[in-house]
């Protein structure tokens, strides 16, 4: 296997199904190698709104937990929002297929705790009208609404617009090297079922935030991905139409040029970065190292394109630990301006702490461009 890992890194890779399956089919047969059984559930995500004064819709749409014969989470199989282009909007809505919508997070949170995705559309906000002593009403076009005497919403179930079934977003728990090789029995079950890499299609790694935390490799890792950032894009093939992606923000590496803040503690940092806002999407998610949500301590890296064969996986996984390896040594990264040609990306692989066997992998890279279409040695 060609990668080399500190810690743990989790795997999201989005996928799509063909037509007449859904991101519960993979689910399904992921669940059947493992003798395991699988949970539909509510899962969380955000989009833009069209609605005047409502500049984000949360949104609640249907996931699958696949868990193994002994109760342990082995993979996810949720929506992707941004994974738009390869779905046939005049498709009729599929039968038991919805999602549930609101403008307030903190509703929709109350809202997954009361419903029960196993309910049917006309049923499913029924819990959330009893609480309210509201009652539910049920539009003809199927749409289940839940509002208060006032008018104004609680929450909306809606039938799916058309194929919104098919994309399918796997997500793996936090796994380490030896664990990696689960990977490849994935792929090849949503091979088998012909599941295909999205238009928009993408990969992000995550890897373990706690190491990171440090103001000195902190400032390090946003030197190194501030510089060869378009480097590191073009070394591996990011996907040009893959949504939601962007620079670091110049205020970023900014802050963390000025004078003493090598020396801050972290909660010191932590308090200087959180006033910059920043959002998840973009090349490289630090925000849940800003704010360490509970469930996703991480640092996330979105730059990958989607891969069907796991030892591409392999090497993109060993190619960020090396950065983040370098970020560690806590010799300073200096300042430079972004960068992207073939020099850029050579002197990138020079400074990185990576194996002998990556090495040559990702030189060659540089000379079989797009790296996404090449074979690891």
């Amino acid at each position: 296997m060609l990668t080399q890992l500190q810690g743990k890194v989790g795997i999201e890779i989005e996928l799509l199904a063909p037509r007449g399956a859904s991101r519960a089919t993979l689910a399904r047969a992921i669940a059947a190698a493992h003798q395991g059984t699988v949970r539909r559930y509510f899962h969380p995500q955000s989009e833009p709104s069209k609605i005047p004064g409502t500049p984000i819709l949360e949104n609640l749409t249907l996931g699958f937990e696949v868990l193994n014969d002994q109760s342990q989470r082995v993979a996810q199989c949720v929506d992707d929002l941004t994974l738009q282009a390869d779905c046939d909007r005049t498709s009729p809505p599929k039968a038991g297929w919805y999602r549930i919508v609101s403008d307030d997070r903190r509703l929709l949170r109350l809202v997954s705790q009361l419903a029960d995705a196993q309910a049917p559309l006309a049923e499913v906000l029924d819990p959330v009208a009893d609480l309210f002593d509201v009652g539910s009403k049920v539009a003809p076009n199927g749409m289940v609404k839940v509002e208060t005497d006032e008018s104004a919403p609680i929450a909306i179930a809606a039938p799916l617009p058309g194929e919104r079934e098919r994309p399918c977003e796997l997500i793996t728990p936090p796994w380490t090297r030896e664990e990696l090789p689960q990977l490849a029995a994935m792929l090849a079950i949503a091979r088998d079922l012909d599941f295909a890499i999205p238009v928009e299609g993408a990969t992000h790694f995550h890897f373990d935030a706690a190491p990171l935390c440090n103001a000195a490799t902190f400032k390090n890792l946003v030197n190194l991905l501030w510089t060869y950032g378009p480097a590191l894009q073009r070394l591996v093939g990011t996907n040009g139409r893959c949504q939601r992606l962007g620079p670091l923000p110049k205020s970023l590496m900014e802050l963390v040029q000025q004078p003493g803040w090598d020396t801050l503690s972290w909660p010191e940092a932590v308090a200087q970065l959180r006033p910059l806002k920043l959002s998840k999407y973009g090349d490289f998610n630090f925000k849940n190292m800003v704010y360490a949500p509970a469930d996703k301590y991480t640092f996330e890296a979105r730059i990958f394109p989607v891969w069907l064969t796991a030892e591409l996986c392999y090497a993109a996984i060993g190619l960020m630990d090396a950065v983040l390896r370098r970020a560690q040594n806590l010799k300073p990264v200096p300042f430079k301006e972004p960068r992207a040609g073939d020099g850029a990306q050579t002197e990138l692989l020079a400074a990185l702490p990576l194996s002998d066997a990556l090495q040559q992998y990702w030189h060659r890279a540089i000379t079989n461009v797009p790296a996404a279409t090449s074979s690891p040695p």
